[in-house]
């Protein structure tokens, strides 16, 4: 199999896991190419010697399958990398909180024996897209956790006109608004009380920031409908997020937000489930008294 790497470049111990996946896959003898700039912090920051490699940066790369090594954050940049390839991404978690990468540093030497016995699953997730009359969004318009418009530059509320399908859902007078993904509904969405959603549920969820007025609630639609938003500010711009790469946008600047027409495939071991990951992960059932 061929391999390609990326990997979290902002804190050293988080990369020590490295070598032991170069050595697993040398032992299973499998071609790898790694990212340039996760190659340059291993041999600059982490100060790992490494054998010779193929080197590759942004998305110009060929793999069978994907390595994140890292958290969902450096999971959310593989992703963007792949893009519509329709590579399979396999999540090694270094992090804290990990849904998306998953793996555990002491499974990897079994989920590698999984990967070359055939024994995983992939599942398919549903990607966000966005279209708007600015390049610097459009550039990569694609989220796999969520699209939040939020407040900038004032203390001041923000206002948001939302339609769904061509109508009118919402005047959300906010410090933002996230719409998620099932996949995002348990990352930003959810530390701002947006519900939990099954991956599989062909959903996306419209979650307010600090709303003004307590009648505002975050509401799930099905994902074939087209999400509209129109932004007025007092210091007439807003922010942008696209899985946290965020840009500035003047408050003429009309969004629209729907369905990608590809998916980004996850490895996942045969016996993680979502519901585990989420009983594990929140400690449902755990008695913390």
């Amino acid at each position: 199999m061929r391999f390609a790497l990326f990997g979290n470049t902002y804190q050293a111990k988080k990369s020590l896991h490295a070598e032991q996946l170069f050595s697993l896959l040398e032992r299973h003898k499998a071609e790898l190419c790694i990212c340039r700039e996760f190659h340059d912090f291993l041999t600059r920051d982490v100060r790992l010697p490494l054998p010779r490699l193929e080197l590759f940066d942004d998305d110009r790369f060929q793999a069978d399958m994907v390595i994140s090594l890292g958290g969902d954050g450096t999971f959310l940049k593989a992703a963007s990398r792949v893009g519509d390839k329709g590579i399979p991404i396999l999540g090694i978690n270094t992090g804290r909180l990990g849904f998306l990468a998953d793996i555990s540093p002491e499974e990897m030497e079994d989920t590698f024996d999984e990967l070359y016995d055939h024994r995983y699953r992939i599942e398919e997730r549903s990607v966000l897209q966005l279209r708007c009359n600015d390049p610097r969004l459009t550039r990569e318009p694609y989220a796999l956790n969520e699209i939040a418009v939020l407040k900038r530059d004032s203390s001041s509320m923000i206002t948001i006109r939302a339609s769904v399908g061509g109508m009118p859902l919402a005047t959300y007078q906010a410090d933002g608004l996230i719409v998620a993904t099932p996949t995002g509904s348990t990352a930003y969405s959810l530390s701002v009380g947006g519900p939990i959603i099954a991956p599989d549920s062909k959903t996306i969820a419209l979650t307010p920031v600090a709303p003004h007025s307590l009648n505002i609630r975050p509401i799930v639609i099905c994902d074939d409908r087209e999400i509209t938003l129109d932004v007025e500010s007092r210091s007439h711009n807003f922010l942008v997020a696209i899985d946290g790469r965020s840009e500035s946008c003047r408050e003429t600047t009309r969004l629209t937000i729907a369905k990608a027409a590809h998916t980004i495939k996850v490895v996942k071991r045969v016996n993680h489930r979502f519901f585990d990951t989420l009983r594990n992960k929140m400690m449902w059932g755990a008695d913390v008294r």
